[in-house]
């Protein structure tokens, strides 16, 4: 079932803020367009925004980059995370798809930033909706999601 994606929060255009993408170079076709739409989005909403992306191999690899810059002293607003677990005879993906989720969700906690699970498990069939139909893109969804995330931490933190 396709949901609406959020509504883009209301946001100081002008304020600076530091975004990082980790993304897996796996099912790059998938991959890409996540990356493609999260920036696009950023940079609509938050055009004075950094969005800084780095690549892994696959999705086991991010979450260990991910934690590498949620701990940078430089700070960073919000941490998304993208690659595509596709689903095969085995239980190879599930495995895959739940030690990084339960990493992403450890390493928010921990440092402290806020990390936008945007790691998809299924087929390529629901890969090709949630990452290439504009109206269901998670990258977009992510990217709502990280800009909503950064803003109430600015308000309790006051940075």
């Amino acid at each position: 079932m396709l949901k609406q994606l959020p509504a883009r929060p209301a946001i100081n255009r002008r304020a600076k803020f530091r975004f990082v993408i980790v993304a897996s170079n796996y099912n790059a076709k998938f991959v890409d367009a996540l990356v493609a739409a999260a920036q696009k989005e950023i940079g609509l909403a938050l055009p004075s925004a950094t969005v800084t992306v780095h690549r892994v191999p696959g999705a086991f690899e991010i979450p260990l980059l991910v934690q590498e810059v949620a701990c940078d002293a430089d700070g960073v607003d919000a941490v998304m995370a993208f690659g595509v677990i596709l689903q095969g005879k085995t239980a190879h993906a599930d495995l895959i798809a739940k030690s990084v989720t339960d990493a992403l969700m450890r390493i928010s906690l921990e440092t402290r930033v806020p990390v936008v699970h945007g790691v998809l498990h299924g087929t390529a069939a629901q890969a090709r909706v949630r990452c290439l139909q504009p109206r269901a893109n998670r990258g977009t969804e992510a990217a709502r999601t990280a800009l909503r995330m950064a803003q109430i931490f600015r308000g309790l933190t006051g940075r």
